[in-house]
């Protein structure tokens, strides 16, 4: 887990990754929690469209019932995600392959919502680790 570990450590920057560890994900989740980080566990198997998408994330990261199940309502939840006694938060996106061959669009305004947040200067480090078969997508790079 040594790229997770840096994240967490605080010495690699947060972001969206392409993650090739085949650790369990409740050892992943452990790992983040012990760390003081938060963990959701976005299992997206077989999530192929945008809404399918937008209904797991909701579940995943918990969020308010007033969650509106779009894009724009989406970038609004994450970033009042709960910041107090966490480090920040780590999504793990396990099945994300199944949205990007069917939707690229889709998957790809997803993808830059997701990215926005991570890359928030002001807000606690959010990090999505992309985990699974899927396209090669040139603008992620490997946590590996």
């Amino acid at each position: 887990m040594s790229g997770l570990a840096a994240l967490l450590a605080r010495r690699q920057q947060p972001g969206v990754f392409r993650w090739h560890a085949a650790f369990d994900a409740s050892d992943v989740g452990h790992t983040v929690e012990h760390a003081g980080w938060r963990f959701a566990l976005l299992d997206a198997w077989p999530t192929d469209s945008k809404a399918d998408f937008l209904q797991r994330i909701g579940e995943a990261l918990a969020l308010p019932a007033y969650y509106g199940h779009n894009l724009d309502a989406l970038a609004d939840c994450l970033a009042d995600l709960p910041s107090e006694r966490v480090e920040g938060t780590v999504v793990l996106w396990e099945g994300w392959g199944p949205f990007a061959h069917a939707d690229e669009r889709g998957f790809n305004l997803a993808l830059q919502v997701l990215r926005e947040r991570a890359e928030a200067p002001d807000e606690a480090p959010f990090v999505v680790l992309l985990r699974g078969d899927g396209p090669d997508l040139q603008s992620v790079s490997s946590l590996d």
